[in-house]
């Protein structure tokens, strides 16, 4: 199997961290990755928060239902779409851009030997509302959601997702 696929097939959601830090270069590395992810009309709508602030990670794990596992995470990267970017319509696709370069984070951190997670915050009001006010975003950025990155504590085993049910070939 070639390097990409394994990569994509041992992904998997890590909510467990050691309190090793992750370096300042592995972190832009990873945002580096996601700017790598494509965008439709390429107006590339994204921008990220990496928050490494021991008191600005348990802000957001105090606040965030299913973000708890910040509070050991040494590290996050808030994944924003930013409505200045987004193009003549009033929304664009900043959520499936942006959801494209989650997805591209997610395996570079895998890639890496990094554990990460996808915790969502948009469309939930109060989510949003969070982590708006702990980062300070300006009105126009809209946080997607919140990846908490780490060294993974324990064994993670990636799930095997594929159904065969799901796919219709020629039509439904």
């Amino acid at each position: 199997m070639n390097n990409c696929l394994k990569t994509i097939f041992s992904r998997k959601s890590v909510r467990s961290f050691t309190s090793q830090e992750v370096s300042t270069e592995l972190l832009e590395e990873l945002a580096r990755a996601g700017m790598a992810a494509p965008s439709a009309r390429n107006l590339q709508p994204w921008a990220f928060v990496i928050v490494t602030n021991r008191s600005t990670l348990d802000a957001l794990a105090e606040r965030l239902p299913y973000a708890k596992m910040l509070f050991e995470a040494p590290a996050a990267i808030v994944v924003c779409g930013d409505l200045a970017k987004v193009g003549d319509s009033p929304e664009g696709y900043w959520v499936q851009d942006c959801s494209t370069a989650t997805q591209n984070i997610l395996l570079a951190a895998e890639a890496l030997g990094l554990g990460a997670v996808w915790t969502g915050v948009h469309p939930r009001a109060d989510r949003v509302t969070t982590v708006k006010d702990v980062l300070k975003l300006p009105d126009n950025v809209i946080p997607l959601n919140v990846i908490p990155i780490g060294y993974p504590k324990g064994e993670h085993q990636p799930k095997d997702k594929f159904k065969a049910e799901n796919i219709h070939w020629q039509k439904w």
